[in-house]
């Protein structure tokens, strides 16, 4: 668990190497998983060796709740956002005590979560989440993250040309949409490799 927040990626893989019955989804105190302190932590390349391991739960909750995503959209880490949202296995719009993936990081005006998360073309629930919170848009706006609130008012308007303009801007940022599939493929090779490696070398 340590290790994982700290972000030592090459003692996570020796830990994974030499320990090959490991129980990657144990908790601490609190729940939280190895996924969900890298998550919380920002540690992308720790969240990718992770989301590779054959016995990983990418939802599994802890005790108040909340996934490794929504850990990551809470605290406004992009890169590892986007690492979970190329998982076709995490369920972005699970909910948690009245709130949501999408309603942590439009209230908290993590611009970069949302821009990902439109980029990759995964469903976005718009929905107020229960226990009298306000929609989405409402909760950007009533914080005042006016950039969040215009671009999720535009993705509802005009959802292609919104996506392809956000694409284009994650471009310049440095990651094409032809580098954003090329990636969302390495990974799911990634990941099957070394799954058949796990199962076949230990």
């Amino acid at each position: 668990m340590e290790v994982a927040e700290g972000g030592n990626v090459e003692k996570v893989r020796d830990i994974l190497r030499n320990n090959p019955n490991l129980n990657v989804i144990w908790g601490d105190d609190c729940g939280n998983t190895a996924l969900h302190c890298a998550c919380s932590s920002a540690h992308e390349t720790t969240v990718s060796i992770l989301l590779a391991h054959p016995d990983i739960d990418v939802n599994l909750k802890n005790r108040s709740g909340s996934t490794p995503f929504m850990r990551a959209c809470s605290h406004g880490h992009a890169s590892c956002a986007r690492l979970l949202l190329k998982d076709q296995r995490v369920k972005v719009n699970e909910p948690n005590n009245g709130s949501t993936p999408l309603w942590d990081a439009a209230a908290d005006g993590h611009l970069e979560v949302i821009r990902w998360w439109i980029a990759s073309g995964r469903e976005m629930d718009f929905g107020t989440p229960g226990n009298d919170k306000t929609d989405v848009m409402k909760a950007a706006s009533d914080e005042g993250w006016y950039e969040v609130y215009t671009l999720l008012s535009d993705f509802k308007i005009n959802p292609m040309e919104t996506r392809r303009r956000v694409r284009r801007k994650l471009r310049i940022s440095g990651e094409s949409p032809c580098c954003f599939c090329i990636s969302l493929c390495t990974s799911t090779l990634f990941s099957f490799f070394l799954s058949f490696f796990f199962y076949t070398v230990f």
